[in-house]
């Protein structure tokens, strides 16, 4: 009499650690698909950064005749910075690749100050610095998210089920100390 009532607690005991586990592994994996989703508007902002330099490299072409090869510069980057699944490294990569084509751009305008005062050109500065606010926004969205999904990959009894499953911390985006304030111009 005494043993359908233990086969019956362990296996009630059964049922409340699968349901547990599946739990945990669903938060694991909206958590996960949220930090995907954040790297990918990361990416998206990326890109919009890149059309608004291509527009100011076009711009600046006109002044100067070695712009030509600053422009398939971009055209290079931006086909890095279009995957369709970026990772941490690829958005690090498109951040330092943005660095130095603006680089080249703003070299350009401090030798043409007609360029400087281009309405188009302050216009699309303005615009690139517009996505740069949103790229600095959606980063710390992204290790917001990484936090949230770490704690619950690495915090105890979550680990178990996150060990289990495949679910190893994610890495955040490191800030970027070497980036210095975007000029005004």
């Amino acid at each position: 009499m005494a043993t359908p009532i233990i086969i019956g607690i362990v296996v009630a005991l059964v049922v409340v650690l699968i349901i547990w586990g599946i739990r945990v592994q669903n938060k694991l994996v909206k958590a996960d698909e949220l930090s995907k989703n954040a790297l990918r508007q990361i990416n998206v902002q990326q890109m919009s950064r890149y059309d608004a330099i291509k527009a100011l490299v076009k711009l600046t072409r006109e002044y100067s005749a070695h712009e030509s090869d600053t422009l398939k510069g971009v055209i290079e980057s931006r086909k890095m910075v279009s995957s369709p699944a970026p990772t941490v490294a690829d958005i690090q990569r498109n951040e330092q690749n943005l660095r130095a084509i603006t680089a080249q751009v703003n070299a350009v305008a401090e030798q043409y100050p007609d360029l400087k005062a281009n309405q188009l050109f302050i216009k699309t500065m303005d615009d690139i610095k517009g996505y740069e606010e949103n790229v600095r926004l959606s980063r710390m969205t992204f290790n917001d998210t990484v936090t949230r999904f770490n704690n619950q990959a690495r915090m105890f009894p979550g680990s178990i089920v996150a060990s289990m499953l495949g679910f190893p911390p994610k890495e955040y985006l490191a800030e970027d100390v070497s980036k210095a304030d975007f000029p005004d111009f």
